[in-house]
């Protein structure tokens, strides 16, 4: 039989499988659903961000939300993003941090622009980042600064969370964040550690996706437990 590959994944064993009347066996099917999942998150990836982004811009509020949480998130998307290119990871294990690191960037800057009031300390962290982020992103550091970098990421997205969770509960509100992409953050780090296992990943990309799950369940569990109905939603009641 001819070989069936599509974007990296490779339908034949599938096919051959069903052709001759049996389901595929384990070894053939679970690679092919790692590759779909993978593109798949890749493809969700590109809108993530948006609900959070809009909601900004309707409610012209960024209450409740903790500034230095998602400038620490895009330190940890420039990493994560760098390390995976520098490795050589299939495009369908990683895809999704770099629609994540231009949606966050967006969403930084949304940010700032409808805080009341932004310091002279907020854009020097922003300069510093401008004039890192493409050394970082092209490689160009030396190999054990790099793997220290990466180790340190899964810090940098664990503190990144931390303060929007203790900001949360101090407030027992969640404030302008997104149900719906937190949500989808907390879907794509579950799908992300299957597909890191089935793409041999490294441990430590791994290990990544699993706080992943831990931070933005406690986020998404906040805004589950702390949102309140708004005014219309009570007059329908």
């Amino acid at each position: 039989m001819v070989r069936m590959e599509f974007l990296g994944m490779d339908f034949t064993c599938v096919f051959e499988s069903l052709t001759d009347g049996r389901f595929p066996q384990k070894d053939c099917l679970l690679p092919l659903i790692s590759k779909l999942l993978g593109y798949a998150i890749v493809a969700a990836s590109t809108t993530v961000k948006l609900p959070q982004i809009m909601k900004i811009i309707q409610h012209k509020s960024v209450r409740g939300l903790s500034v230095v949480a998602f400038e620490m998130e895009v330190i940890g998307y420039t990493i994560a993003l760098a390390y995976c290119l520098h490795k050589g990871l299939p495009f369908s294990a990683y895809g999704e941090l770099a629609f994540l690191l231009i949606q966050a960037i967006i969403l930084v800057a949304t940010i700032y622009y409808f805080s009341p009031r932004v310091g002279n300390s907020t854009w020097i962290r922003a300069l510093l980042y401008c004039g890192l982020a493409p050394t970082i992103l092209a490689g160009k550091i030396d190999p054990l600064l790099f793997e220290a970098l990466y180790a340190s990421q899964h810090a940098i997205f664990f503190f990144a969370r931390v303060p929007q969770i203790w900001k949360n509960f101090k407030n027992k509100s969640t404030g302008e964040l997104s149900f719906l992409t937190s949500f989808m953050n907390s879907l794509g780090s579950i799908a992300r550690v299957f597909t890191s296992l089935q793409e041999k990943a490294p441990t430590s990309v791994v290990l990544g996706s699993v706080v992943g799950i831990l931070t933005n369940g406690a986020i998404l569990s906040q805004i589950i437990i702390y949102q309140k109905p708004t005014k219309k939603e009570k007059k329908e009641d």
